[in-house]
Order: C-alpha cells, then structure tokens, then sequence
C-alpha cells in the first residue's frame, strides 16, 4: 500500500469512508512530513497541529458513528491554506510583519464552505507578501524553496501552497491568483493549479489586492481532485458584491472523460522569443496529445498579449494602493507608537510593508494622482477592454486555449531580486486571464534538462470550468505527468 501521504484527494476520501485509515492517521502522517522536511522547504507560515488533530478526532467520531446518514463529502481530509485567507483563529498574516500577530475572528467564505464538507486545516502557508511576488521571495517570513530543487523558486504568490502539495505535505491546498499567482507556481513545482471566473468563488474573507483581478483558486495533484473543491467552494455569496448568481455544474469527472471534438487554440502570441525551448516543446507535444485524445486544434490570435504585463502594472498596484491604506496602525495589525498621529502613520507602514509592496503602493498611487489618472490607469482600463475582446472572439472559434504557463521553468532563488522588471516578466504568459476575468487551469506535461517541471495551461470562456477540467482530466488520464513526486527528503 501507498504512504498514506501519496493518495490522492479522491484516494484519501474513499479510505476514510471505507474504514481503511483514520483522520487522526491520516493527519499524524503528514503532520510528521511536515516536521521532516518543512525546515528544508520553508512551505508554510503557521502550523496548527493541535487544531488539526482535534478536528481530525472530531472527523473520527462522526465517520464511526454516521451509519446510513449523509456525511459532508471532504469529512476528515487535510488541507492547507494560503496565508491571505482568513481562518477563524488562525493568525493571518498575508507574508507580511504589518499583519504578523493578526488574528482573524471569521473564516473566508471559500475556507468556510470547507470546513462546513469536513476538512481539516494543516496550517498556512507561505506566500509573497501581500500575494505581489512570482517567487515567494518576497515574505516577511523568508523563502520558500522548491522541491524538486532546494535552489529554485516554487513560484509565487501561491508558492508556499504549491510546495506543500508538490512535497506531500498537503493533498490539496487553497492558493490565490491575481495575475499568476496559483498557475505559474503550479507550473514551478509540477502539480495541477486552477483559478476560477472571476466572480465564481467568494473573495470574502480574501486580504486584497487588486480587487478586480483578485480570485481563489487552489492547488493538487490532479484536475480530478480540483474539481471536487471547486463544486464546493463556488456559489453565491450575498457578503460578496462581485460574487455571481449562477448554478455550480457537478463536477465529478468519470476516468472515461470524452474530448472529441473539443476545440483547442492555440495563440502564437504566446510563443514568444526568449522562450526557453523545453517548454515550447513540452507544450506543443501536450497539445498533439489533446488532438490524439480527439481535439480540433487551430491557431487563434490574441494581438493585444504584449500590453497585459504594462496594463496589469498599472491597474494591479493602483488597486493595492487604494486597499493596503487600511493598514495604518489604528484598527488592527502593526502600531509604531509616536506623539504625532502622521509620525505614527509613517513609522507604521515604514516599518511594517516590504520594499516590494511599498514599490507597487508608490506605482498605484502615482498612476491614479491627479494629471496622471487619464493618462495611465485610465488608458490601461481601456487597453484591458481590449485584450478581453481579443479572448472573447477567440472563443467564438474554440473552446479553451492551450499556452504556455511560463516563459521558463523555476530559476534560481536571487536570480532576479535585483532587477524588478525581469521578475515581472514572468508573469507575461498568466496576466491576460486575470484581466480578462476568465478561468485557467494549469498542469504538468513535461520536464526540462534539469529535471524542472513544465507546466501548461488551458484557458475558457467566462464560467465555462467544467470544459477546463474535463480536458485537462482527459489528458491526465492519457499521461502520467501529474503522478511525479520530487525525491526532496
């Protein structure tokens, strides 16, 4: 029998219905991987294991004693959560040392939905500080490393999340993508990343961002597996204004998933110079076998591409700026005592944000200042309009659009800390569907010369998840990609 801490979600829910192991096991044991290789990876922020095993316990009692009764669907199983989402309890730092000692008296609804299925909560992870990093480097609380090597990034902002699966320190765990920030990591660390529509699943109980672009979205081993979160977490939120009022479709995908005729693009737009040439390979090879499988693959064109790094960079940090004012030291996280109020406000956030958030709070609040508002996030507003439509004629003429994740596989922890610009960058190939408000997902199909994972993303339609994870189930079905596990430990 497989190490309890190799199943899958789907695995590990069937055996603790079937009796076969026990929450209380189940947990014990990636508990105990996570003391042995946490020190190396650096995945989390906080760790709960006292409130993980009393919820396993908890798990216990019901799954022995529920004979014939309906029993929440994710009774028992253990997860982590990115440190940007609230937990009752639970400090929520947001990879910041303005929030370090904050603790939340509510859960993020998407967290919520899953404690009420039955999940117990590891702990949470590392993250980029306030989720504005492709890296993970830039946490108050250091870096995380990537397990397939201790000296590449795992990606960020997610990137605590996506090593923590990647590692087999969590089956599943929830992550955030404003602009790449569940995908890229995804990607980095071989394992499968999803963001939903935007408006899909609750941001309530989310530490913001960039409000228009910010989505929940989580990370695991399979398409499979994500598709049983996501039922969970999307739906209506009344506590959320931009959450949308539309049936959530069943999402338990069979082994014999039937793409034929599915209509794949694929944009050269995304093929870009300066790609590193495993990944072009590893991609196009992916998407022959999606044809193999009974797609129709076409090229499609989506000409505004090249705006969405200068677009997001306007809009992204001007959000941010107007968000992160409500860390001032007056209602809740850091104070810097002084006699003068101004004094306290500056020492507060002086002391508080890290050189990266500060940059991005300078950015925003220079592109919407007066003289420059029109100019800048106003032209980016309109530009963004544009690289929506250019999604929306594509999928006119097909059903998801194969790319890319990123330009490169991981590169190595410091490579860019220097050079802000190069960092932003690697963000070129996920920007456009969070600008575009439509869902991706990402997953492995590949290795580089350095035994680096390759990741590959589809994206869909607006609300259109379930032809996303169909697909991408269909060719995980097909391959053996996603079953890799780093021999980190």
């Amino acid at each position: 029998m497989a190490a309890l801490t190799d199943l899958t979600l789907t695995e590990t829910v069937k055996g603790l219905r079937t009796g076969e192991f026990s929450s209380m096991e189940l947990t014990q044991a990636y508990l105990e991987r996570i003391d042995q290789l946490e020190p190396k990876l650096h995945a989390f922020i906080s760790l709960t294991p006292d409130k993980a095993l009393a919820q396993a316990k908890a798990a216990d009692k019901r799954l022995k004693s529920a004979g014939d009764k309906q029993l929440p669907p994710l009774l028992g199983l253990p997860i982590a959560v990115k440190d940007v989402l609230s937990v009752e309890g639970i400090r929520a730092t947001s990879g910041s040392r303005i929030l370090e000692n904050f603790i939340p008296p509510f859960s993020a609804t998407a967290v919520q939905r899953l404690l009420d299925a039955g999940v117990v909560i590891l702990g949470k992870t590392n993250t980029d500080e306030f989720a504005m990093g492709s890296s993970t480097e830039n946490s108050a609380f250091g870096t995380t490393h990537n397990p397939w090597n201790l000296e590449r990034v795992p990606g960020g902002s997610s990137g605590g999340s996506a090593a923590a699966v990647a590692a087999r320190l969590a089956p599943v765990a929830l992550g955030t993508d404003t602009g790449g920030s569940v995908r890229q990591p995804a990607s980095f660390c071989g394992v499968t990343g999803f963001k939903p529509t935007y408006g899909r699943i609750s941001r309530y109980g989310l530490i913001a961002y960039g409000s228009s672009l910010d989505s929940v979205g989580a990370l695991g081993r399979s398409a499979q597996d994500l598709a049983e979160l996501f039922s969970i977490m999307a739906g209506f939120d009344k506590l959320d204004a931009t959450s949308m009022d539309l049936p959530v479709p069943d999402m338990h995908l069979n082994a014999d998933v039937d793409i034929k005729g599915l209509r794949v693009g694929v944009p050269e737009e995304y093929f870009i110079k300066g790609i590193q040439t495993e990944v072009e390979e590893a991609v196009r090879a992916a998407v022959s076998e999606l044809e193999n499988l009974g797609a129709q693959v076409r090229q499609v064109s989506l000409p505004h591409t090249e705006y969405a790094v200068p677009v997001y960079y306007i809009i992204a940090p001007a959000e941010a700026s107007a968000n992160l004012a409500r860390f001032d030291g007056v209602r809740y996280g850091l104070r810097v005592e002084s006699e003068d109020i101004i004094d306290m406000f500056k020492e507060t956030r002086g002391s508080g944000f890290g050189s990266e958030v500060k940059r991005r709070i300078m950015l925003g609040t220079y592109a919407l200042s007066a003289g420059y508002y029109d100019a800048y996030y106003g032209q980016a507003q309109k530009v963004r309009a544009l690289i929506k439509r250019d999604f929306e004629q594509a999928f006119e003429q097909v059903d998801v659009i194969a790319a890319p994740v990123a330009p490169t596989t991981a590169f190595t922890i410091g490579e860019h800390s220097g050079d802000p610009l190069s960092m932003y960058l690697e963000d070129v190939f996920t920007l456009p569907a969070n600008l575009a408000g439509i869902p991706g997902i990402a997953f492995p199909v590949g290795f580089d010369s350095d035994n680096l994972p390759i990741g590959m993303q589809l994206m869909g339609s607006h609300f259109q998840e379930e032809t996303l994870f169909r697909a991408a189930h269909a060719y995980q079905s097909a391959s053996d990609w996603h079953t890799k596990a780093p021999a980190v430990g």
